[in-house]
């Protein structure tokens, strides 16, 4: 069976161990067992009418927030044993990209991200988070480059998880390999892998569905407001993949993103789109000498529209992303290939875009990708991973290199019991 995604990461510890933790029961009572099946109709609602539920995260955010806010009113009272964590999340990291070429240059981040948060489980279906989030640059003056409030409330059962808050994106877990390290583990032409670390905070709504043979994350990630001085800019996205043949090692894999700049309250600026996604194919190899191999193709569609108005001068592109890897003993080898024609994606990667920096277009563009990554857990909290990269863009040679620590604990706290 293709080993599936980290949509199950939305459990607390899987960066390093994996999901699996025994949810935390209460005690049973009348009320209790009215709140469960009103709370399990609610999350078998959401199942029923996915398509539905995708359609409005993706064209109708605001009635998708107002409906996250009356499913969160119905929780009923605190269950008579609460159990609460405290939980240490960082990630230390340091990404070196040395690119000399006319569409993507090449940058150094360093830093570390720490989220300190109390985890609050009223029973096995609803957390309440709440904590900080701090940004570190090393060698930056300013102790911490962003401090943000962590925020969420989680409901979910033993399909589906509704979050509204804080979302769950960012470096949740090491060992996939530096192509694969996005926030949300998109495709890198649609989502570049390094927004993992310059933008690794994020809020907003988020649904998830894993199951053995479907699994999928759908969310939004509101960036700014709209003000007097700035439209307000959000990006949404889907990912997914399902076993459309039991038995059999393959997988029907669709992934879309779009990031949107508007709004009305405030004429502040062009509005804009700009989405790209596509189906795909991932095929779970025989294993052979390695532990696992793995062989996929991606067709991808773009369309780029920065205003509105001139609709009609937008790029609409076309890519075949296709990546072969193979795992072995903590090492994972990769390879990608990729050929599009008028590619262009906000905040996709800008090796794979057919956009130079200098805002000239490339119609026909290539790019080769070869990396060797090697994962340690030294400790069951700690997880270390080392890669390599070398790339071909175009005509160009280039070369990079990350290393990604992450530390990830709880510590439970007692609560005395209610009387």
């Amino acid at each position: 069976m293709v080993s599936r995604s980290n949509i199950a990461g939305m459990v607390r510890r899987l960066a390093l161990q994996g999901p699996g933790a025994a949810s935390i029961s209460t005690t049973p009572g009348a009320t209790r067992d009215l709140y469960h099946g009103l709370l399990d109709s609610f999350l078998e609602a959401i199942t029923n009418v996915f398509p539905k539920v995708t359609l409005l995260l993706l064209k109708l955010s605001r009635p998708v927030v107002l409906a996250g806010s009356l499913a969160v009113s119905s929780v009923g009272p605190a269950a008579a044993q609460d159990r609460i964590a405290f939980v240490v999340d960082m990630t230390f990291y340091g990404d070196n990209t040395e690119f000399f070429n006319p569409w993507r240059e090449g940058e150094t981040l360093l830093g570390t991200e720490v989220r300190l948060f109390l985890d609050i489980d009223f029973d096995a279906h609803v957390t309440l988070r709440g904590g900080l989030f701090g940004d570190h640059r090393f060698g930056d003056d300013q102790n911490f480059e962003n401090v943000r409030p962590v925020l969420a409330l989680h409901v979910k059962n033993d399909v589906t998880r509704f979050i509204i808050g804080s979302i769950e994106s960012g470096t949740r877990q090491v060992g996939l390999g530096p192509d694969r390290l996005g926030p949300h583990g998109l495709l890198p032409p649609l989502q570049r892998e390094s927004l993992a670390f310059s933008r690794p905070d994020e809020a907003g709504l988020q649904l998830t569905f894993d199951t053995e043979r479907f699994e999928q994350d759908a969310w939004i990630n509101w960036q700014q407001l709209n003000t007097d001085q700035n439209r307000e800019v959000f990006d949404t996205g889907v990912r997914g993949q399902l076993d459309i043949a039991p038995g059999l090692p393959v997988w029907l894999s669709y992934q879309f993103h779009l990031v949107h700049q508007g709004g009305q309250l405030f004429d502040s600026g062009p509005v804009g789109d700009s989405w790209a996604g596509g189906p795909g194919l991932i095929v779970e190899l025989p294993a052979g000498v390695f532990d696992r191999q793995t062989a996929e193709v991606h067709g991808l569609v773009s369309r780029d529209v920065p205003d509105r108005v001139m609709a009609k001068d937008a790029d609409t592109g076309f890519g075949l992303f296709t990546r072969y890897a193979a795992e072995k003993g903590g090492w994972r080898a990769h390879v990608i290939a990729w050929r599009a024609r008028d590619f262009v994606k906000s905040e996709g990667d800008e090796n794979y875009g057919s956009l130079r920096e200098d805002r000239r277009l490339t119609s026909l563009r290539h790019y080769f990708e070869a990396g060797l990554t090697r994962t340690f857990y030294p400790a069951e909290e700690v997880g270390l991973e080392f890669s390599a990269r070398v790339h071909r863009v175009d005509i160009h040679h280039d070369y990079s290199f990350r290393i990604v620590a992450k530390v990830d604990f709880d510590i439970p706290l007692k609560v005395p019991q209610r009387p």
